[in-house]
């Protein structure tokens, strides 16, 4: 296990696993034998890889949704309900200025310029991109778009939602996590009742 040891721990702070962030563990989570490994290793702390339903990226859910785990996460449920909304309005926002049809999904590249552009030559997409710039979440207290959007990024940074594969370009790839946020979506549109279901995995201790 002592091979396995890096990604295991940086699975146990709480990380998500997908191509664009962690390619090489990535790439050993998509190997049976080794969740099988991994999955053995974790399983007298309660926990196990799971993937999305796309299998886009990967994390640690509960083996056990025991009484003490289910109070933990309706209380992260109800917190996380805070930065859904945000979240899910800058994905909105995107799609319409990209015209598209489709959410935002890992490997996506996001070009700063151009939805600042399109924002300023669109007063009712300039006005979404000021109302959400200044939610808590993104917390920006600036008027100027450019630098909304400048925010909004920096943000979407700090907690894993995108990378910024070069320092020189101002373009940035969406992670795994996007599409872990999609899916939790629908977990809590389709589960409005807690407890929540036995089979449900539900990342611990989510950093939203």
């Amino acid at each position: 296990m002592k091979q396995y040891g890096p990604l295991i721990e940086y699975l146990l702070q709480g990380h998500f696993v997908c191509a664009i962030t962690q390619g090489t563990f990535y790439r050993q989570l998509q190997e049976e034998a080794v969740r099988e490994q991994v999955n053995h290793y974790l399983a007298p702390l309660n926990r196990y890889v799971a993937f999305n339903e796309d299998h886009t990226v990967a994390y640690l859910a509960w083996v056990t949704l025991n009484d003490p785990v289910r109070e933990g996460l309706e209380q992260h449920i109800t917190q996380v309900h805070q930065s859904l909304l945000p979240l899910l309005e800058w994905m909105l926002l995107v799609q319409e200025v990209s015209g598209g049809d489709a959410l935002i999904t890992a490997g996506d590249i996001l070009k700063q310029a151009e939805i600042i552009q399109r924002c300023e030559d669109n007063p009712s997409l300039r006005d979404r991109l000021s109302k959400l710039a200044q939610d808590r979440y993104f917390n920006s207290t600036s008027q100027d778009a450019t630098l909304q959007v400048r925010q909004i990024f920096r943000r979407l940074v700090e907690h894993g939602y995108v990378i910024q594969p070069s320092r020189e370009r101002q373009n940035f790839m969406v992670t795994g996590k996007m599409d872990y946020l999609v899916e939790l979506v629908r977990f809590l549109k389709d589960e409005e009742q807690l407890p929540i279901e036995e089979e449900v995995a539900v990342q611990e201790g989510m950093p939203l």
